[in-house]
């Protein structure tokens, strides 16, 4: 895809992997719709790529009614939708059985698997149903959906049993997606990132980052948001790559633990 002037929705796209890849896009000419519950650092991003260039809507992306009203404003400002990257996402911890042997409240489950599986699908399917009305290019593309899993799909520690089957969904949607949206002339893709150097994770104590870098094989260090920003962007250039999911990750293998 050339990717001169065409418009992203970028959900999460405050903070974390979703800032740093709103920011990428934006430096490279591309018109930025910003999807997040932070209204605050939404506005602030907004402010800093310039209205001409960026809008910022409060979206909750289990909701239907928020996500069709986002992209309906999204259309009214700039006209189309191209390309849409779903960082929006939970980490839960919780063991299946606590300390006393007590199962999880299913809620919690119900929730990662509402917010990173549902969510991502919610806001699909509404973006590829804009994308359609798109004119293709000389290749018949109309359109990008990116999606944000985990390396947790693969190998899910301790804890996450409802992070690591959200994020499993999402990987296993990956395929069918791009086959259903093929004649389309939609992509789908998905990265799985490993440990990545966003501020949750960095809130952290020192002695938990270190342990987490230090099952990376190389480069012995944590991910840049950069780096999944810039693979965003080779993404949607890259015409030939389709129903993938591509770990971001270092070589990483989570142990157990």
């Amino acid at each position: 895809m050339n990717i001169e002037n065409k418009v992203a929705v970028v959900t999460g796209g405050a903070s974390g992997l979703g800032r740093a890849t709103s920011s990428a896009l934006s430096k490279r000419g591309i018109k930025v719709v910003i999807l997040d519950l932070n209204a605050e650092q939404g506005q602030t991003l907004m402010d800093e790529f310039g209205s001409d260039r960026a809008c910022f809507i409060t979206t909750d992306v289990t909701d239907e009614a928020s996500v069709q009203n986002a992209f309906e404003k999204a259309l009214e400002q700039f006209k189309r939708v191209d390309i849409c990257i779903n960082c929006a996402g939970i980490a839960p911890a919780k063991k299946v059985l606590n300390k006393e042997s007590k199962a999880q409240a299913l809620s919690a489950f119900s929730l990662a698997i509402q917010i990173n599986l549902i969510g991502s699908f919610n806001v699909a399917r509404v973006a590829a149903e804009k994308m359609a009305l798109n004119t293709p290019d000389n290749n018949g593309e109309r359109g990008v959906i990116i999606n944000t899993a985990s390396v947790a799909a693969y190998d899910g520690q301790m804890g996450q049993t409802a992070y690591a089957a959200s994020k499993g969904g999402i990987v296993a949607m990956t395929l069918p997606m791009a086959r259903d949206l093929a004649s389309t002339g939609i992509r789908v893709n998905t990265i799985a990132p490993g440990i990545m150097g966003t501020p949750m994770l960095l809130a952290m104590p020192e002695k938990v980052q270190n342990a987490l870098v230090e099952n990376i094989q190389f480069p012995k260090r944590m991910g840049q948001p950069d780096e999944f920003a810039s693979l965003c962007i080779h993404i949607t250039q890259n015409a030939y790559i389709n129903g993938e999911t591509i770990r971001l990750d270092g070589a990483i293998r989570m142990p157990a633990r």
